[in-house]
């Protein structure tokens, strides 16, 4: 009996081993036990019966010894399948080790091509996803944890849960309550450098810190101060809307009486440029402009920060926000980079400046005869500096225009070729003008103040420009002239042969046959003389310029100085002509007359004929 209960303790032993034996060594176990046991009944013997006990010991240690032999058989056994068992395990090692290597090179490789899709809340990027899961690809999973992540968090309901990890052999579970929020996969550990329930734990920091702050953010109390804070604004604002209309209708009521009391009118050079009046309403105008545009700013800024309250109706605001600063930043980022350009337009129009200035100077000394260049008229100073002025800043559009703003845009250079088009199609006659008021101040037909005489019209120039050309008649009226229509035209300077050799009136009279030309020549030539404005010298002469059926034509040549009495002079010489004729009692036969007498009265005034009894008559 004793052997029995060793072989169990023994048999018992085997069994409470802390190894992973195989079931191979638990079956013969416990078949050895099952045969002691059947043994222990089929030889139980009488007490009584000292050799049968003897025998009974002697076969109990016989069978004691057969079964050390054979526990030992199983240890060994035991060895040899825990060696296997090792060597399997070190092999199953190596192998996902090998393979998690090759996995890692593999994903280090698409690291760099693979984004990945951020798990993005509020603006906030709590984690990224590369691998997908099963079938649902890494940008379903980040779209189902948002949408999870934001519905427990904006839940209004009293109850809360933790956030829970929930661990399997494949995945990872973090879980709020009942719900998954998401699962780490061992995939997504290897994508982050890392072990899978290290990689979770992270990942339950993370949701569990942002779905507090969502329930802290879209809690009831969090709802109230948002409510209360949106009726402030609103407050705020209706009396910011009454202090500045209050302000300015106290600065109009100001305008008012300024422009009763204390506005005066604005003059320039005897011309009121502003009453009183229209200044009022131009500083009313203004007041008004100004408060709309207050009350404009402060809405600017009102409106999206009621918007700003709620997170519903946060981006909106951020959008409303932006539309007031884009413009701003645009128009201020214009400005700072085109500071180098200003400056590049600056230097260009100083030098075109001072050069213009410098090329005026010589234009002046020119004009005036201080300098004289051989060939180059005087009077050609200030049209040549007319068109070098107007070159020069022709050359300083075509530099500048490259640096204006928008001057490399389709609409700018759209426009620019627009303009030309029309002034090419409606500038013909205009630039016919001008090129023929350049050859005509270069030919120098005439300057200005000479009388001349151009087709049926006669008078004075009094302006010169590139289209047209001014005349005074002598009776005051002011005749316009198209430079184009003088250059086909021929024109008669009275003034220019006055200046330098002397100009010749002439005038032709009829005298009868029967008055000795002699005393025609010295008559007309005392009448010349006679009269203001002819020169003494040369002197004047007459010339016979017809002897007609009933008379013959004499004409008084004589030279003068002053071309614009013109006109005076002539009706001088007619005078003295008709006195020195009618003194010498002779009759000037135009319109006709016959030499002999049927008659007629004598055509001399009566104040010219002698008396009968006059002293001169005997």
């Amino acid at each position: 009996m004793k052997h029995l209960v060793l072989c169990i303790a023994v048999i018992s032993a085997i069994f409470l081993v802390p190894t992973r034996g195989t079931s191979q060594i638990r079956e013969k176990a416990e078949g050895l036990l099952n045969a002691v046991i059947t043994d222990n009944k089929t030889n139980e013997i009488p007490a009584d019966s000292t050799s049968a006990i003897e025998d009974k010991v002697r076969l109990d240690s016989i069978r004691l010894q057969e079964l050390e032999l054979q526990v030992q058989e199983m240890k060994l056994n035991e060895i040899v399948l825990r060696n296997e068992l090792n060597d399997a395990l070190h092999r199953h090692i190596t192998t996902d080790s090998l393979k998690k290597e090759e996995q890692r090179r593999s994903i280090d490789s698409l690291r760099t091509l693979t984004p990945g899709v951020p798990l993005v809340i509020d603006d906030d990027t709590l984690l990224t996803f590369y691998a997908k899961r099963g079938g649902v690809s890494a940008h379903d999973r980040a779209e189902n944890a948002v949408n999870l992540i934001q519905k427990i968090g904006k839940d209004l309901s009293l109850k809360t849960d933790s956030v829970s990890l929930f661990h399997s052999e494949y995945q990872t579970d973090i879980m709020y309550g009942e719900k998954v929020i998401l699962s780490v996969t061992d995939q997504d550990a290897v994508w982050q450098n890392t072990e899978r329930e290290e990689l979770a734990k992270k990942y339950q920091t993370i949701v569990n810190d942002k779905i507090l702050s969502l329930k802290k953010e879209h809690g009831i109390l969090q709802v109230t101060k948002r409510v209360a804070l949106f009726i402030l604004v609103l407050v705020v604002q209706y009396f910011l809307f009454k202090l500045t209309n209050y302000l300015f209708r106290k600065l109009r009521r100001r305008i008012i009486w300024l422009k009763q009391n204390k506005l005066k009118s604005i003059t320039i050079r005897e011309y009121e440029f502003l009453n009183t009046h229209r200044q009022g309403r131009i500083l009313i105008f203004l007041n008004n402009i100004l408060r709309y545009i207050v009350l404009l700013i402060q809405l600017m800024f009102s409106v999206p920060m009621l918007f700003a309250i709620f997170p519903q109706t946060e981006n909106l605001a951020m959008k409303l926000f932006s539309y007031i600063l884009e413009p701003v930043k645009m128009v201020l980022k214009s400005v700072i980079e085109y500071i180098p350009n200003l400056f590049i337009i600056v230097v260009i129009y100083y030098c075109v400046k001072y050069i213009i200035k410098g090329i005026q100077y010589i234009a002046n000394e020119i004009e005036s005869e201080k300098l004289k260049i051989t060939g180059f008229y005087p009077d050609w100073a200030q049209p040549s500096f007319n068109i070098i002025r107007f070159l020069l800043y022709a050359f300083m559009i075509a530099m500048i225009y490259p640096y204006l703003p928008g001057s490399d845009s389709g609409v700018f250079q759209g426009i620019s070729v627009f303009v030309g088009l029309i002034v090419s199609l409606g500038s013909s006659t205009v630039i016919g003008n001008i090129i023929a008021g350049l050859v005509i101040t270069y030919m120098r037909p005439f300057k200005l103040g000479d009388r001349i005489k151009l087709n049926e019209t006669t008078g004075n120039v009094i302006e010169k420009t590139p289209f047209v050309t001014r005349i005074r008649t002598p009776k005051n009226e002011v005749v316009t002239i198209p430079n184009s229509f003088i250059m086909s035209s021929h024109t008669v300077n009275y003034s220019a042969s006055a200046r330098q050799f002397g100009l010749i009136i002439h005038s032709t009279v009829s005298i009868g046959y029967d008055v000795p030309w002699r005393q025609v020549h010295q008559l007309l030539i005392d009448a010349a003389r006679s009269t203001p404005g002819v020169q003494p010298h040369p002197k004047p002469f007459v010339l016979e310029t017809e002897l007609q059926d009933y008379y013959p034509c004499y004409q008084i040549n004589a030279y003068i100085k002053d071309a614009d009495r013109l006109s005076q002079i002539y009706s001088d010489l007619h005078q003295n002509i008709q006195d020195v004729f009618n003194e010498a009692g002779i009759e000037i036969m135009s319109p006709h007359y016959y030499a002999e007498r049927d008659g007629s009265a004598v055509t001399i005034p009566p104040e010219y004929q002698q008396k009968p009894d006059s002293p001169d008559k005997k």
